[in-house]
């Protein structure tokens, strides 16, 4: 496969990794624009994916305002589970593999050792539930070459996240107060990116969780960030009583990556070995 449909390539954190992934091994990458294509006009996306002579579609279009979704569940619906929909119909049609991108928040959080791709979901938040409903729309379609790829806690270059944004608060504030009891699977978007190939190149189908190696929460890896910035900035660890949010957050939500190296023979490398080339590098898009 060497041409390639990004939806989200031109501005979103994953897409964007994704296109410069996909360049630097050489492939055709298209990454349309809302200006260019509507995504719910199912037959304008079989012209485009036709015209352009795509072999594979990836989708990492999403609505992931977690706690704005619970004021808006009809957007949050549209675009997390009526879209997938739509593009793996038009996917379909055309006879296009799509790589569908999904969240840890399909879970509830209860379980204390890492999810794999079996487990049982149980989302508590409206986010949570319309991707899972995305996901079982594309499941009922049947279609050939269906690949979904549950992720979490993404950071990368070029785009605001997480990881970033605490990084400019903690050049101008003394100290800051993260929440440390909700724990999970930090994903720098380059290493999902390339792993992601790795995995489409390989013929993998079906539900995949993919992430960086390791475990943390939000409050160690903000504490990891700021020290490997060499910020004087104190992190505060607080339970998540004292920072409270409008949707239900899973307070575990590690993902089991061994599926994914099964079928690669790739081991993803830690996340705070990915964090560190995350530091070194990021003035790359500061411009």
């Amino acid at each position: 496969m060497k041409n390639a449909v990004v939806l989200g390539g031109k501005t979103g954190l994953l897409g964007q990794s994704l296109c410069m992934a996909m360049t630097r091994k050489g492939w055709v990458v298209h990454a349309p624009g809302r200006e260019e294509l509507d995504l719910f006009d199912r037959p304008a996306v079989e012209a485009y994916l036709a015209r352009t002579g795509a072999e594979v579609l990836f989708n990492t279009v999403a609505y992931t305002k977690v706690d704005q979704a619970e004021d808006e569940p009809a957007e949050a619906s549209r675009l997390n589970r009526q879209l997938p929909l739509v593009l793996g119909k038009a996917a379909g049609t055309v006879g296009v593999p799509l790589v569908h991108y999904s969240t840890d928040f399909v879970f509830s959080g209860k379980k204390t050792t890492p999810y794999a791709p079996c487990d049982q979901p149980a989302p508590g938040s409206v986010y949570g539930q319309t991707k899972l409903q995305g996901e079982r729309e594309l499941m009922a379609l049947g279609l050939p070459g269906l690949l979904i790829i549950r992720t979490s806690w993404l950071f990368g270059p070029c785009k605001t996240n997480f990881v970033a944004r605490i990084l400019e608060l903690a050049a101008t504030r003394p100290e800051l107060s993260v929440v440390h009891d909700q724990i999970g699977s930090p994903s720098y978007t380059p290493d999902l990116a390339t792993n992601s190939l790795a995995l489409l190149e390989r013929g993998g189908t079906g539900i995949f969780h993919l992430a960086n190696a390791g475990q943390a929460s939000w409050c160690e890896l903000a504490t990891e960030a700021v020290r490997g910035a060499d910020l004087p900035c104190r992190i505060k660890p607080i339970p998540s009583v004292e920072y409270p949010q409008k949707a239900c957050r899973p307070a575990y939500s590690v993902l089991d990556l061994s599926a994914f190296t099964a079928a690669t023979g790739v081991v993803p490398r830690p996340w705070l070995q990915a964090l560190r080339e995350f530091l070194f590098s990021r003035e790359d898009c500061l411009s």
